[in-house]
């Protein structure tokens, strides 16, 4: 029999900003009422002033089934509040299944107030219920409001039960992973707060800085970098080359990968002194770590250990895990060469420019990896898998059997590259035609041209005419002959599917289903994925629901998306590559943190564990047969590259 729950609760602690963990430890939650139901029966309400109900009480106790959306926040208040208020046994962690993490296994929004819309059916979540959070749930609070909170409450449960059961169940194996995720979010990482701390405070004084050097720099035409004004400015004052590469759908950006764009240009006709410098400025400031340090340091718990960093299943369309408050997905790779050194100055308040870095962001940057490290007494143990999608991709496509063999032989593929593009010897390769190596590799692997190498190549500092680029892409995919009909085999396949409700065709080693709404397909490992309501257009292309993008708030129709063959090559890589490493987190203990294709362990016997680490790695599981892995394992005493 499942249990379907939801709790609504109160706090004085401010949940986004302490995170769950935090927020079920916190002395002053409580639970305000429960809504509950068992199996198809009646959803009930539970009131905090009435007796745990007996049902509940012996549910718990037994291990049984309990479902709920975003299950990791109901059960640390089982935990931490329920339970011991109702003196009643805690249910096991196996116990719980989360309805988001289902949603989003299947390829759609993990959001209970999205998966309605998404499906294109009636369900609906109140959306009064924010409202009813603030008012009942955040001080001050308004009691008279708990009736209708409840009301709220009942209705969630419906709807979630209705969800849930209008979509795939999660596998044995999909539940299992799911758990493993839970347990490392349990066990957490340690966070130096006192460097996090110091690196607020250097971030601030920098802040400073950069906006008087923005006003100076413009004669006072922009106070702030954060001004709408600041793309304007620079858009009026760069050349065409650079003013077409902050062309976005029509509009004008000065994100990121527009950031890094003109600052790679070397040409001050393109690029005045002037305007680089607000451009570095801006660079500076909205890319500081500075909020992620203030994060790691609100997140941390009472022992200094911050849980809760990953999303199950958060890539709705591999299924990779995502990172959430904490954000560690998202941090930056580099990474000071002396992080014991730079910490020692931050902390006492020396002087870190230039001895550390050219500017106070840089090293700040350098040093938001190594804020994390193990507890007294152990170590980092840390190994990632040596071009992971690179060797997936043609092991899947079926045909790569002699870059695999590259790679079994431990040759360098971007070295590879550039001896088949230049033809000359392997030992011949230079350290610049190399980087043309890789750049290919990484630009072309999944579909990708002339555009595609063009951006990848900015990126690596690498500038071609477009003959020449085009002469790149051409190369690789000559040195690469499995994969142009690799990507062709998919878009075959994932047409005639879409024609063809219920018959299957075979990519490589893919699969590919339609069941008259979705477009399945089935991954080596057994893993389903989907792309949600797929159907032709009247062009003739494919397109399907994208889960990761929102709608507006008059649409009619969830936004849709386009397959294409490089899109479908990328999807199954990535996904592939993330099974490899949903199989060496079930078999290994004490992972604390993993970023893709990397895994860190936290070990007091740091060389059996690092043994252990290159021996599950580097082992493929049953399903991966023939395709050769490596890794490179290291034993840190702070998180680090």
């Amino acid at each position: 029999m499942i249990l379907w729950l939801d709790y609504e609760t109160r706090s004085e602690c401010d949940l986004p900003e302490n995170g769950g963990y935090n927020y079920a430890m916190d002395a002053s939650t409580s639970m305000l009422c429960a809504a509950y139901a068992f199996g198809e029966e009646e959803v009930q309400l539970w009131w905090h002033y009435e007796p745990m109900p007996q049902r509940i009480r012996d549910h718990f106790a037994s291990g049984g089934e309990i479902r709920a959306h975003n299950a990791a926040f109901d059960r640390l208040i089982t935990w931490h509040v329920v339970c011991p208020k109702y003196n009643a046994a805690l249910p096991p962690l196996e116990s719980w299944y989360c309805t988001a993490a289902q949603a989003r296994s299947n390829c759609a929004p993990g959001s209970l107030e999205d998966v309605g819309r998404f499906a294109g059916t009636n369900m609906r979540k109140d959306h009064r219920g924010a409202a009813l959070v603030r008012a009942c749930c955040i001080p001050p609070y308004k009691d008279d409001l708990l009736p209708e909170l409840g009301e709220y409450a009942l209705q969630d449960v419906r709807t979630m039960r209705a969800a849930s059961k209008a979509m795939r169940e999660l596998t044995p194996e999909e539940l299992e992973d799911y758990h493993v995720n839970e347990r490392i979010n349990d066990r957490g990482v340690l966070v130096d707060q006192r460097l996090c701390r110091a690196a607020v405070k250097y971030a601030a004084d920098e802040l400073q800085e950069i906006e008087a050097t923005v006003k100076t720099v413009t004669n006072g035409e922009i106070t702030t970098v954060r001004s709408p004004r600041m793309r304007l400015w620079v858009q009026e004052r760069v050349g065409p080359t650079a003013r077409k590469l902050m062309e976005r759908d029509d509009k004008f950006s000065i994100d990121k990968t527009v950031r890094a764009n003109l600052l790679a240009i070397d040409d001050p006709e393109e690029v005045p002194p002037d305007v680089r410098e607000v451009i570095q400025c801006a660079d500076d400031l909205w890319a500081s770590s500075v909020a992620k340090f203030n994060r790691l340091d609100s997140l941390a718990c009472g022992d200094g250990r911050v849980r809760g960093a990953f999303v199950f299943a958060g890539g709705s369309a591999t299924g990779r895990a995502s990172s959430y408050g904490a954000q560690v997905h998202n941090f930056t790779r580099k990474c000071a060469d002396d992080p014991e050194a730079v910490r020692h100055a931050m902390v006492r308040s020396h002087a870190i420019v230039p001895r550390y870095g050219r500017r106070v962001t840089d090293v700040l940057r350098g040093m938001l990896r190594p804020a994390l490290i193990p507890a007294p007494g152990k170590q980092f143990v840390v190994a990632d898998w040596s071009a992971i999608e690179g060797r997936v991709n043609p092991w899947l496509s079926g045909r790569g059997e002699d870059k695999l063999q590259a790679f079994r032989d431990h040759l360098d593929p971007y070295i590879v590259n550039a001896a088949s593009t230049f033809h000359i010897k392997y030992e011949q390769v230079d350290k610049s035609q190399r980087q043309v190596g890789k750049v290919q590799e990484l630009a072309c692997g999944f579909g990708g041209g002339v555009g595609a190498f063009a951006a990848m190549g900015r990126a690596y500092g690498l500038h071609l005419p477009e003959p020449e680029a085009k002469r790149m892409v051409d190369a690789w995919r000559q040195a690469n002959p499995w994969s142009v009909p690799f990507w062709s085999d998919l878009e075959v396949a994932y047409i005639r599917a879409l024609r063809n409700p219920g018959k299957i065709f075979e990519a490589g080693r893919i699969k590919y289903l339609a069941d008259k709404q979705h477009l399945w397909y089935a991954l080596p490992s057994g893993r389903v994925l989907c792309y949600p309501n797929a159907r032709f257009e009247e062009d003739g292309s494919i397109t399907y629901s994208k889960a990761s993008w929102k709608p507006a708030a008059d649409a009619k129709e969830w936004p849709r998306g386009r397959l294409w063959r490089g899109l479908a090559c990328e999807n199954v890589t990535q996904a592939t590559a993330h099974d490899l490493l949903r199989e060496a987190l079930r078999r290994l203990p004490d992972v604390v943190l993993h970023v893709h294709d990397e895994i860190v362990m936290e070990s007091d016997r740091p060389e059996e564990a690092k043994a252990l680490l290159e021996e599950v790695m580097t082992t493929p599981p049953a399903w991966a047969e023939g395709l050769p892995l490596e890794v490179e394992a290291t034993i840190m005493g702070r998180y680090g590259k």
